[in-house]
């Protein structure tokens, strides 16, 4: 980056549904449409191509920077396992302080041409290090991914194509010479461009970019299903390969456990470790294959290639009706008062509809403990859930509620209440969608 648990298949793949669904609206008993599946993304293959990396390092001055040998057998390395897997490669070069760069682009054949969903990751290091976890992580991950798109014979609804950027340590250059080089037409076609940059941090936090509302609530509700919690990514923001697209309009997210920032006492709390970066060896020749944290790459391969399955799957026409949403988290206490999550309202004319959506993403250790309402404008109280479902946990669901006495403008409010003792959790999410 350029700075200056097992996992739990029912939940995940009820929450990718409401992700990928917008929340479309099911009856208060219906179970969401679940989305494809996707793998179990190896631990061990990805960190084998980490270990292929730092041999390349080794093998070439210790780095594989931009402009040095180290990064172009970085590039050949993952051309040739794309090659074999089936993929359509090209290298696209560019100058940069006097030296030749590349951007290896794949194309996954098949999908509609014009509705791609990218992934990308910058290969390159910095020249005082391997550059394991900045960038080898993503770099890793999204290849591991890739490989099993191929290995699975996926044929999604979308077309596919990831990317390795070159001299994104020098100012995003590789994946800025990308976008600008775009036709506008060919940029349009890119409905989404996920990005992965230090995804293995040996100190790590859970960080979700907060650009695009569909890609963000993909992976909360990933992590969600995993009982994971995140926050909103900030240490990098705009820093990183996303930042070109999001320039041009292509919706963005990704991934991030952290750099040199110092993780808080509150976030040791939430996740582990200690208070001290997050990314000790960052831009450093420490960055070397013990640099890693197994469990959050792991997690976060993971929550990559669910995020390809997931967002691949249907049309990204968009739902129809407003949406208005609340993303953020809400503790939940524990046996104690009840607490709310609001969504304004505005731009409605005339009463909330006889089939207003509401869904309800919440992490929870032990539902049958919630009572969660929706409170209207005027303090009407429509009852969603009421202590049911026993000791399993999570209550992600879309509910249908006749609100047409309601005026539709106005703070709209998600009351959750836990009533016995023990078990925790917080809101995730809260949205309404007006047809």
């Amino acid at each position: 980056m350029n700075l200056s648990v097992p996992r739990r298949v029912t939940a995940v793949a009820a929450l990718a549904a409401l992700a990928l669904g917008g929340l479309t609206g099911t009856s208060a008993t219906a179970r969401p449409a679940e989305a494809a599946a996707a793998p179990d993304i190896s631990l061990t293959a990805v960190k084998q191509h980490l270990t292929d990396l730092q041999s390349i390092a080794t093998a070439n001055g210790g780095n594989r920077a931009h402009g040095r040998a180290g990064y172009k057998a970085s590039i050949d390395f993952v051309k040739a396992k794309l090659d074999a897997a089936g993929y359509t490669t090209s290298l696209q070069t560019f100058t940069t302080s006097g030296a030749t760069g590349y951007n290896l682009i794949a194309d996954w054949p098949g999908g509609d041409p014009n509705q791609v969903l990218m992934a990308g990751s910058h290969l390159d290091s910095v020249s005082s290090g391997p550059g394991i976890n900045d960038n080898g992580s993503g770099s890793a991950a999204i290849l591991e991914t890739a490989l099993a798109v191929s290995r699975a014979g996926y044929q999604p609804s979308k077309h596919l194509r990831f990317a390795w950027w070159g001299a994104e340590e020098l100012g995003l250059v590789g994946s800025k010479y990308y976008v600008n080089n775009l036709p506008s037409t060919e940029r349009s076609k890119i409905k989404g461009y996920l990005n992965f940059d230090m995804i293995g941090s040996p100190n790590p936090g859970y960080f979700v970019y907060d650009d695009d509302p569909t890609i963000e609530q993909t992976f909360k509700s990933y992590f969600a299903g995993l009982g994971v919690p995140t926050e909103i990514e900030t240490e990098g923001d705009g820093r990183s390969d996303h930042a070109p697209f999001k320039s041009a309009g292509v919706p963005v997210g990704g991934l991030f456990t952290g750099a040199s920032r110092v993780k808080t006492s509150a976030q040791v709390s939430k996740w582990g470790g200690t208070a001290t970066a997050f990314d000790r060896c960052y831009h450093s020749s420490c960055d070397t294959t013990a640099n890693i944290n197994d469990t959050a790459l792991d997690r976060n391969s993971d929550a990559v290639a669910h995020a390809i399955w997931t967002l691949s799957a249907g049309s990204t026409t968009p739902p129809p009706g407003k949406v208005f949403e609340n993303t953020a988290d809400v503790s939940i206490p524990d046996n104690g008062a009840a607490v709310t999550s609001t969504v304004n309202v505005t731009g409605v004319t005339g009463n909330a509809p006889s089939n207003l959506s509401v869904g309800v993403d919440i992490v929870h250790t032990y539902r049958g403990d919630l009572v969660v309402d929706l409170v209207a404008p005027d303090g009407s109280v429509y009852n969603l859930h009421n202590r049911s479902g026993g000791s399993a946990d999570n209550i992600v669901q879309t509910f249908t509620v006749n609100a047409s006495s309601e005026v539709a403008n106005g703070a709209w409010k998600l009351r959750v209440q836990d009533r016995a003792t023990y078990d925790t959790g917080y809101v995730n999410g809260f949205k309404l969608t007006f047809p």
